[in-house]
């Protein structure tokens, strides 16, 4: 496949039929037809100008939450990377670049003494991820810390949001259809930064202890419905260790799915697929995904 013509003029990388599986935490799924990564916010802005009505637009960050297809992702496929990572510190809150992890974010906030985020700590992927899913984990959330973001909309115009605006809710913001987002804006409150760190190196431990966080997975696969926990609904229909081709349910905390090796995306989407119908046959309860599946199921 061929650059599309209507790209002109860009100073990030631009190729086409780009593998993007081993990208993914689970190490699987197709090419994208056309993936972009950015030299700034300015090369951005210039490929949402070009880019037509009928091309469609992903965007993607640390891939930790994805299942990425096996017919990959069609359209274009925007990167963020390098200068999208920058963290800069204020005397109540960091400026932190989308693409900057989670986990970095967490810890330049303990180093300068800003509490408040150590949940982040607790949740793979990066903030432009985190913001536009509103990520939470361990009683807290982005809507806690989010003061505002900044972004791009699908026709490449700067846009500031105060969080008051986004109406953000369980895994869930209300960011303007097709936008992306460059930066945002996260509180803090002065705290010592041992005890912060005290209470990360805490999460740490119980994640460690929970979660199967030396495989290849995605994190958890279904949103805890109202009033009960998603691993435990799971549990109860007996899926627990659950496996379909090469992927598994895990079996140390079952709301997570495993790629054992040899999965394809179509294994993890369909292992998804049987959980779900057990766990409504057993309790009336539609799991929704968490966890994002994109792209074409084949080619």
């Amino acid at each position: 496949m061929n650059i599309p013509s209507c790209f002109s003029g860009l100073r990030g990388r631009l190729k086409t039929d780009a593998p993007l599986g081993m990208r993914s935490w689970f190490r699987t799924g197709g090419a994208a037809d056309c993936l972009f990564v950015p030299k700034d916010s300015d090369d951005l802005s210039t490929a949402l100008r070009q880019r037509p009505d009928t091309m469609s637009l992903t965007v993607l960050g640390a891939c930790s939450n994805i299942i990425i297809r096996d017919g990959g992702i069609e359209g274009l496929v925007i990167r963020l990377a390098g200068g999208f990572a920058d963290i800069d510190v204020e005397q109540d809150g960091l400026i932190v670049g989308a693409a900057a992890l989670d986990v970095t974010v967490a810890e330049t906030a303990a180093h300068h003494g800003l509490a408040g985020m150590e949940f982040l700590v607790g949740i793979p992927g990066s903030i432009g991820g985190a913001v536009a899913m509103n990520a939470g984990a361990y009683g807290r959330d982005m809507a806690a810390i989010l003061d505002w973001v900044e972004l791009l909309t699908s026709e490449g115009k700067p846009l500031r949001l105060p969080a008051h605006e986004l109406t953000m809710s369980y895994r869930h913001t209300s960011l303007p259809k097709g936008a992306v987002v460059t930066r945002a804006r996260l509180k803090g409150t002065p705290d010592n930064p041992a005890a912060i760190t005290e209470r990360m190196t805490a999460i740490r431990t119980s994640r460690e202890e929970s979660q199967p966080l030396r495989t290849r997975t995605g994190g958890s696969t279904f949103r805890n419905p109202d009033g009960h926990k998603a691993w435990e609904l799971i549990d109860q229909a007996g899926c627990r260790g659950l496996i379909q081709g090469g992927a598994q349910m895990s079996e140390k905390h079952c709301n997570f799915m495993l790629n054992l090796g040899q999965a394809s995306s179509a294994d993890l989407e369909q292992l998804g697929t049987i959980v779900r119908q057990r766990v409504y046959d057993t309790s009336g309860i539609s799991l929704q995904w968490e966890i994002k599946r994109l792209g074409r199921p084949t080619i």
